[in-house]
């Protein structure tokens, strides 16, 4: 594992929840799971994100994963624990246990109940930032309806409730105003499919999904893209990028975890509302994950 400056920064994989066909979770699966990645060359990882199903968790499965991801990762430091939630008090009662349990880090979406201001946007994260571990925000204004702007992020971090933040919008342009906004927060990678343009543009880490079917490659695709080595990254980022857009659509957590499973690793079912990938689309996540594999980017 390199060394980082932070906890959060490098290829920090936001990990698919490995499930039985009863639906319950298979927690030795996922302890292998993180154990691989973190071996192939990953920083460290991040359970309970919506790549984790954390919505559809109960409390005591919610922080066992995070128990079992800090012991499977040998390392508190490589966890990055998701503590999303409908009302600031309880995300803060997140935060608290994965302190407990040991976290670098947490990782943390606006209030996504409803349409928050600028004024309860920053209540929440001070609220949460009370729990004394580092906050990464989560811009997500497709899921939240809530977007953290380059000014609103500025403030947040201003208010010193969060030390970076995952962006997710897929607007490169937002990398520069970032940084001449709060030059000191540090940007992450927040969507697969816009890497090269955000490592480029500064971004010090990756909030990564598909390096849970192909870590090798992804780890070796970002550290490429970081050291800004075009003629690495490149021609990997073409060859693996009809599988990198996945992480954009509504169906990333079946895609991933079909690519899991095409590539020998334990994807499994996901838990309802999420209905198993079919038609056209299975065909595709199937035949491009083949296709990588085929040319050798495990």
């Amino acid at each position: 594992m390199n060394q980082r400056p932070h906890p959060w920064h490098g290829v920090m994989v936001a990990t698919a929840l490995p499930l039985r066909d009863d639906l319950t979770i298979d927690d030795d699966a996922y302890a292998e799971h993180v154990a691989h990645l973190v071996d192939r060359g990953c920083d460290g990882v991040v359970p309970n994100g919506s790549l984790g199903e954390y919505q559809t968790l109960t409390d005591e499965e919610r922080a066992r994963v995070v128990r079992v991801a800090v012991e499977a990762a040998g390392d508190g430091a490589r966890v990055m624990a998701g503590v999303a939630a409908y009302g600031s008090a309880e995300a803060r009662r997140w935060a608290e246990q994965a302190a407990e349990a040991g976290c670098g880090s947490v990782l943390l979406l606006p209030p996504n109940a409803y349409r928050a201001d600028a004024a309860a946007v920053r209540a929440h994260y001070a609220e949460v930032a009370r729990a004394g571990l580092p906050v990464v925000a989560y811009n997500n204004p497709f899921d939240t309806r809530t977007d953290l702007t380059p000014e609103l992020l500025a403030q947040l971090h201003g208010d010193g409730s969060i030390v970076a933040v995952k962006e997710f919008s897929g607007d490169v342009r937002r990398a520069y105003e970032i940084a001449e906004l709060a030059p000191d927060l540090d940007l992450l990678i927040g969507a697969d499919d816009v890497l090269l343009e955000l490592a480029l543009a500064g971004a010090v880490g990756w909030i990564a999904g598909y390096p849970n079917a192909l870590p090798a490659s992804c780890v070796a695709l970002y550290r490429a893209a970081a050291a800004h080595d075009l003629g690495t990254a490149l021609p990997l980022y073409r060859a693996l990028h009809p599988l990198l857009r996945w992480d954009s659509k509504p169906e990333f957590v079946q895609a991933i975890k079909l690519s899991m499973d095409v590539a020998g690793h334990h994807g499994g079912p996901c838990r309802p509302p999420r209905t198993p990938l079919a038609g056209a689309h299975a065909a595709a996540v199937r035949a491009a994950t083949e296709k990588a594999l085929a040319e050798g980017l495990a």
